[in-house]
């Protein structure tokens, strides 16, 4: 879940990005609304930077959305993303955070087993209806 590339430029062993990016550009990078990202920023998942009334993001800002975005595309809650991001930067750290994510994809693998399970039954049930009624549509034709 950590390997987000965020185009962080690196000229020595010490060098910094400093760039940064206003919320216009990071919605339009990620495919999403302003609100969305005020969203995101509401519930404490990224902090840009206030100038003013303008947010300011920087690559961590921008590596957290990404992290948002790909935990909501495979089906996690809000509150189960914001404990894998937060874990990253609290005790036990990566290793804790990577712990927690493998035991949250298990569970939602689970979970889409059994959906899948779920829809295999119904059209099976779809199946064998439309048989059936092919079948009595045939007897009532002369």
């Amino acid at each position: 879940m950590l390997d987000v590339d965020v185009n962080v430029k690196h000229d020595g062993p010490m060098a910094v990005d400093q760039r940064t990016w206003t919320i216009a550009e990071v919605a339009e990078e990620f495919g999403i609304t302003h609100r969305t990202v005020r969203y995101y920023e509401q519930q404490g998942l990224v902090s840009p930077e206030r100038r003013g009334t303008t947010r300011v993001f920087h690559p961590r800002d921008r590596v957290r959305l990404a992290l948002v975005l790909r935990g909501k595309r495979i089906g996690f809650d809000l509150d189960k993303i914001r404990t894998i991001v937060d874990m990253y930067d609290d005790v036990p750290g990566e290793s804790g955070q990577l712990e927690y994510l493998l035991e949250q994809v298990d569970g939602r693998r689970a979970e889409l087993r059994a959906r899948r399970a779920d829809i295999d039954a119904v059209l099976d049930e779809l199946d064998e209806l439309e048989r059936r009624c092919r079948e009595d549509l045939r007897a009532l034709r002369p």
